[in-house]
């Protein structure tokens, strides 16, 4: 079992003296930019000059430069702008500002395992990746907890390079949870298919399926939303708090039953090679040729997909049952 790295067994002394730029204030930017400087670390955030983000990181507090002037500036540049646009800013405003002594840090190993960033031999390469969106690592750590993380090691010359990841990760209250460390192509790899075959592509595929079947057979959209979308956060949470074990122990044994008997009816050992399938383009990097040449072009079919599943009956009807949940 890989060991779990807790807060006991870290320490900032890593960041001391040094000044850490976070490229980027979106919701992971922001989170870990407030959370380093809460924790007492010297953070300057990068971004465009202007825009709304360089605004509301100086509302809140933060010391704001260009991503240029950012990565000059900073010992350790944690890049946390969106994967397709990495390489080009990358080019464009921190590789002119890295020299010896410099770290490069990011919470996604996409632009490296894919060598569209290839880090200078003189610096150390590292991530520091919160196993949670934003939104949850900026809440646990106000809460005084933190959620699990990963750390990754690229390269090594200064011989700190572990140390530095870990103070980064305990700055982000992620050693409260636990951090376990890997390597980027694990990281990547890993991230990338969980959220193709399970998290995002497998799970909105299945509720779709399920509440396109029930409305086909006459039975009301609104039913069909609350069994096959509203529900699915109830066992998840369930899952969450308990594992599977929790989940069976809580639901009925009739739903239990049927789970157990029917579940594998629908994930069959066709659908697991189906499912290994994406994980080798992940691999070996057919996705990501992919992905780039998406954005490249523009994005005309993930902006295709966006539209089309706005008008699918499952949110159409799903808005309406939404709203009545939400406070007066």
């Amino acid at each position: 079992m890989v060991d779990l790295i807790t807060d006991d067994q870290t320490t900032l002394d890593a960041l001391q003296g040094k000044t850490v730029a976070v490229i980027g204030y979106g919701a992971q930017g922001r989170a870990q930019a407030l959370c380093m400087k809460d924790s007492g670390i010297n953070v300057i955030v990068g971004v465009r000059e202007d825009g709304v983000s360089w605004k509301k990181a100086k509302e809140e507090g933060l010391e704001v430069a260009t991503i240029s002037d950012a990565a000059e500036k900073a010992d350790i540049i944690h890049i946390l702008i969106p994967d397709e646009c990495q390489k080009e800013v990358y080019e464009k405003d921190i590789q002119q500002h890295i020299k010896a002594g410099k770290t490069l840090s990011w919470s996604h190993g996409f632009n490296v395992c894919f060598n569209r960033i290839t880090p200078p031999t003189e610096v150390d390469a590292i991530m520091v990746a919160p196993k949670a969106p934003g939104t949850e690592v900026r809440r646990t750590f106000e809460e005084g907890f933190g959620v699990p993380g990963l750390i990754a090691v690229h390269k090594d010359v200064s011989g700190n390079a572990k140390a530095v990841a870990l103070s980064m990760a305990k700055a982000c209250g992620l050693s409260r949870a636990g951090v376990l460390e890997c390597t980027f192509e694990q990281e990547t790899y890993e991230d990338l298919f969980g959220e193709q075959a399970v998290l995002c592509g497998g799970v909105s595929e299945l509720m779709k399926a399920g509440f396109e079947i029930l409305v086909e057979r006459g039975y009301p959209p609104e039913m069909a939303y609350f069994e096959c979308m509203h529900e699915m956060k109830l066992i998840v949470d369930l899952v969450y708090k308990g594992g599977l074990t929790h989940m069976w122990d809580v639901v009925s044994n009739t739903a239990e039953y049927g789970g157990r008997t029917r579940g594998p009816k629908i994930i069959t050992p066709e659908v697991k090679e189906r499912m290994k399938k994406i994980l080798d383009d992940v691999e070996d990097g057919t996705f990501a040729k992919e992905w780039m040449g998406e954005y490249e072009a523009g994005l005309p079919n993930l902006k295709r997909m966006r539209e089309e599943e706005s008008k699918h009956p499952i949110e159409v009807v799903g808005k309406e049952i939404r709203a009545l949940f939400q406070k007066k």
